[in-house]
């Protein structure tokens, strides 16, 4: 009956479009209840779950990728990817794949890379390009899911303060799968390009101008490099630099490109409250939840059946991948970690399999979930992007119908990438060395 009320009230009040963290802590507080559990454990579980030292790398990633996307670098760099690949056929679409996964590094968060790059590469798809608005519009939210897998990524150092994994060793293993998955997309846009017969905009550019166009995108690339180099030299821990990442945006922001004021760091400090204090919210109710399934042995009665059911690890991540794929359709990355995490991952354990490529499998299907129908919360911020441009050339109107038809050769595409990902470790786990 536990079970029934916690799930049932979670998913109802998910049908009712209320809050995630509310649909969390409502549905653990009327399972409490009915469980004649004390509520005064509810304050101690949300403070516990949100006073990981960790986590303070959360606030720092927010700001650095607000940073860095109000300095002007979402333009910079798709300058830079236009002169070396747009001048293929359909390049303005690989533009927007690889743009996607370098900003992805730079914001790590999907909604933040359609929001920031949309405005700039859905009109040029259309317009320039000779794409649909609903295929560019689709293409753009596809590929900014990407933001959660390549690093630094938020749903890594989530994963990490669940799982106790090395974060930098989350980041180092996201980086293969995350290029895999981008790939995945280019071959859509090489047989949507043959389908339509689009054919070459513009001229190749030459190696001057490449250079000239890098040297300007030059910083934002370093943002990863700084990072993962910083973590790997032993100069700093995840949570330091996160910090760093701050201090290089303003650097970057304010001393070389110009263009951050002090109105703009205002809003910059606003919308990083709000984001981040959305996430923590969700992390301190999914504490609760998870303490919820715990007491009322719902974790262990899963881990078992889990167990029973896969009998060895492939039917486990076949399991896995069902699961965190539905999961997506309907909650973000972070709020899937916190509920199935601490159920699946001492079941993965005792399959033998590694944590890191567990975590890996796992945020690749969440990312995914950003673009699969009907809560993709990608596609809808990239159908508000859509409904405000109206000089596009092609007039189909971008409705969820119409961009989850032109989504599914994409979803398709990732989930190809997600069962490589899967079933040979080795993309996960090479740059680790293991």
């Amino acid at each position: 009956m536990i079970n029934f009320i916690l799930f049932g009230s979670f998913f109802i009040l998910l049908l009712l479009n209320a809050p995630i963290a509310v649909s969390l802590g409502l549905s653990s507080v009327l399972a409490m209840v009915f469980g004649h559990d004390k509520l005064s454990v509810i304050p101690t579980n949300v403070y516990n779950g949100m006073s990981k030292f960790l986590l303070l790398a959360i606030p720092f990633f927010v700001i650095s990728g607000n940073v860095m996307a109000e300095a002007g670098i979402s333009k910079r760099l798709v300058g830079f990817i236009d002169d070396c690949v747009g001048h293929q056929k359909g390049g303005i679409a690989i533009v927007c794949v690889i743009v996607a996964m370098f900003f992805g590094a730079i914001s790590g968060s999907g909604p933040a890379t359609v929001a920031a790059l949309g405005i700039i590469l859905i009109p040029a798809m259309v317009n320039s390009g000779g794409f649909s608005a609903p295929f560019a519009s689709a293409l753009m939210a596809a590929a900014s899911s990407i933001a959660i897998v390549i690093p630094p990524s938020i749903a890594f150092v989530v994963y990490a303060s669940i799982t106790g994994v090395g974060v930098g060793d989350m980041f180092m293993a996201g980086i293969i799968p995350g290029i895999m998955m981008g790939l995945a997309l280019i071959v859509i846009v090489w047989i949507e390009v043959r389908r339509r017969g689009i054919t070459a905009t513009r001229e190749r550019s030459t190696w001057k101008h490449r250079g000239k166009t890098f040297l300007e995108a030059m910083w934002g690339f370093l943002v990863p490099v700084i990072i993962l180099g910083g973590i790997y030299g032993g100069v700093f821990t995840p949570t330091e630099a996160a910090a760093v990442s701050v201090v290089y945006a303003l650097v970057v922001g304010i001393f070389i490109y110009r263009e951050i004021k002090i109105k703009n760091f205002i809003k910059i400090m606003v919308d990083s409250g709000k984001t981040t204090g959305s996430i923590m919210l969700i992390i301190g109710t999914a504490a609760v939840f998870s303490y919820v399934c715990t007491v009322h042995g719902i974790s262990k009665a899963a881990q078992t059946l889990l167990l029973n059911v896969s009998g060895n690890k492939y039917v486990f991540l076949i399991i896995i991948n069902i699961i965190f794929l539905i999961a997506g359709c309907f909650v973000d990355a972070n709020s899937a970690m916190y509920i199935f995490i601490p159920i699946m991952a001492p079941v993965a354990q005792q399959l033998g399999i590694d944590l890191v490529h567990f975590g890996i499998i796992a945020t690749v299907n969440l990312a995914i979930g950003q673009v699969t129908p009907p809560v993709g919360v990608n596609l809808f911020v990239a159908i508000g992007l859509a409904e405000k441009m109206k000089d596009l050339k092609d007039k189909t109107r971008v409705t969820i119908a119409s961009i989850s038809g032109a989504v599914w050769p994409m979803i398709i595409s990732c989930v190809v990438a997600l069962l490589l990902i899967t079933y040979v470790p080795f993309f996960s786990m090479v740059l680790l060395g293991r």
